[in-house]
């Protein structure tokens, strides 16, 4: 299927369910073998992607998607724990993938911005995302919605033959109302 040119018409997310699971292998991985979206080599088996998918499912975390059409996911977004550590309850570490024949299209930022919404909902109060340096489109995603760079890990990764700059994209939420310790 080739990229689209024209902007699709706005479509509505979704809550994604394990039926979801192989496309969102399939994106997953695309990433792992092709760019350096995430810091992996070996791409992620059935068996991982669902582990992933019912520890989201038991921390109450959304795995948000839109579909093209019915049954045709074209990208997802989630996020997991920022840190281990208790003090780091109200932080998020997302991500957000699009399957590579869509995007360019808006399909990227309708995901991040639904999953700011979600995460206001979720009491998080800063949303992160580990971005490499020279994923253009990741920046000018995040910089477009009010993400501000924080940090950049001086060749944080090695793939592809080269060292990888590693820049950290935080928005702050106005959540949650009342914080509380432990």
């Amino acid at each position: 299927m080739p990229r689209h040119k024209l902007p699709p018409p706005r479509r509505a997310i979704i809550s994604c369910t394990a039926a979801h699971l192989p496309t969102i292998q399939t994106i997953y991985n695309d990433a792992i073998l092709h760019s350096t979206s995430l810091y992996e080599y070996t791409p992620r088996s059935e068996e991982v992607m669902r582990e992933w998918f019912e520890q989201r499912q038991r921390d109450e975390i959304p795995v948000l998607g839109i579909e093209w059409e019915p049954g045709l996911l074209a990208g997802f977004a989630t996020w997991g724990p920022f840190r281990p550590r208790a003090a780091y309850k109200y932080s998020a570490e997302h991500s957000v993938y699009v399957d590579e024949r869509f995007r360019g299209g808006g399909i990227g930022k309708q995901l991040l911005q639904a999953i700011v919404v979600e995460a206001e909902k979720h009491d998080i109060h800063m949303l992160i995302a580990g971005i490499d340096a020279t994923n253009v489109a990741s920046v000018a995603l995040h910089s477009s919605l009010g993400f501000r760079c924080c940090g950049t890990v001086r060749e944080a990764g090695f793939k592809f033959g080269r060292w990888l700059d590693l820049e950290f994209w935080q928005l702050i939420l106005p959540s949650p109302v009342d914080p509380v310790d432990g």
